[in-house]
């Protein structure tokens, strides 16, 4: 029987990996893993989440199941954060559950959505790889809308027609932040319109929110996520918490289901509570429960948001450089200076981001698609030279 099994294509990305872990060069640069990086090229763990480990070492009493649902303490803790504090569960209309990480979360949310009926998932292009084959897996169709306009803004357009030509069974895909892979946010305005939007049409909105805090703030990223949800009578939130608590392996998520009354909660979480029990059985606990602590604890969240303001500020620093240096060859990197998070996408072919690989040891990945976080004030200047040299 597994003798008919055929080769998958190995991960682009992880394929990256090793090429630039096997190039001698000293002064290679990597910008395709997305993860975030210090000025040194550290991944750290945050000082906060490390302080609410050990209360954990001290504290815990047991490694007993907590059931599908995950620890509902940390589920909690992170509403006021997301849905804001004065009423973090529209009053009782959103309810969440712990997931492995934003994967976890999306996959969950996107087979319940089957169950309820949908047959398309519709989201814009460019989008985080993940998103189509998640939904492949599953059966739903993909529909793709434009996300990006060639000056490096949404393209309202696109999102527009999407909207209108949307039916009762398509789930819209939206990034609440930091886009994966353009860094192109909706602004203030832009969400409002397409929150009105929304209003009038029978589509689902699934918001993944994989990134807050690593635009412009915890406050400010949410944003499109609340305006939203105040406009649509049902919607679904993805959360991770692996960017904004560096927790990448420990596989930290959560999804929110927000219901047109709350007297359909139960009903609706029994479909997640019972496929996470096919799926996963229960998620992994330790991660979530780091997280509770730390939000639990009033100096621990004050050193976890500094800790984020300086990751945020360091990555705004890093885009500042880009769009000083403005045109490089054929390439206007000006536009990244006003996208947001890990993500943008240089604006190379194909043929060129393989020519910066050869001739500078600049990696990132075939799209162009760069990770921010992978720029330094030591590299940086490389890059800008690379990039005019290969697009001149």
């Amino acid at each position: 029987m597994l003798a008919h099994l055929e080769q998958q294509p190995a991960d682009a990305l992880l394929a990256l990996i090793k090429l630039h872990d096997a190039d001698p060069r000293a002064d290679k640069i990597d910008l395709g893993v997305g993860v975030y990086r210090t000025g040194q090229g550290e991944t750290p763990v945050f000082g906060a989440i490390k302080a609410a480990e050990r209360v954990l070492v001290d504290t815990q009493d047991s490694k007993a199941y907590l059931g599908p649902e995950g620890d509902m303490g940390f589920v909690r803790a992170l509403m006021p954060y997301v849905f804001g504090e004065g009423a973090p569960d529209m009053g009782g209309r959103i309810e969440g559950m712990q997931t492995p990480g934003g994967t976890g979360s999306l996959r969950l949310a996107l087979a319940m959505a089957k169950r309820a009926g949908a047959t398309r998932l519709v989201v814009g292009n460019p989008s985080w790889p993940n998103h189509a084959q998640i939904c492949r897996d599953l059966g739903l169709e993909v529909v793709e809308f434009n996300h990006a306009a060639p000056d490096g803004t949404a393209d309202m357009d696109g999102i527009r027609k999407a909207i209108a030509d949307g039916g009762e069974h398509d789930v819209l895909m939206l990034h609440g932040c930091c886009h994966n892979p353009t860094g192109i946010d909706y602004s203030e305005g832009e969400w409002d319109e397409i929150a009105g939007l929304l209003a009038d049409s029978p589509m689902l909105p699934l918001i993944d929110l994989a990134y807050q805090g690593l635009g412009h703030g915890m406050e400010e990223d949410a944003y499109g996520v609340r305006r939203v949800l105040v406009s649509v009578p049902e919607a679904m939130v993805s959360y991770s918490c692996d960017k904004n608590f560096g927790l990448y392996r420990d596989r930290v998520g959560a999804l929110y289901v927000m219901a047109r009354d709350a007297a359909d909660l139960p009903a609706i979480m029994s479909h997640g509570h019972a496929l996470a029990r096919a799926n996963w059985s229960q998620p992994p606990d330790h991660g979530g429960a780091a997280v509770r602590i730390v939000l639990e604890d009033e100096k621990l969240t004050e050193q976890w948001l500094d800790e984020l303001d300086q990751m945020r500020e360091r990555m705004r620093q890093m885009r500042a450089r880009l769009a000083q240096a403005g045109q490089a060859g054929s390439v206007d990197l000006s536009p990244m200076g006003q996208q947001n998070g890990l993500f943008s996408i240089v604006g190379l072919t194909g043929e060129q981001v393989l020519e910066i690989r050869e001739k500078h040891g600049v990696y990132m990945a075939g799209s162009s698609r760069i990770n921010v976080a992978g720029l330094t004030a030591g590299n940086i200047e490389k890059f800008i030279d690379a990039v005019a040299d290969v697009s001149a």
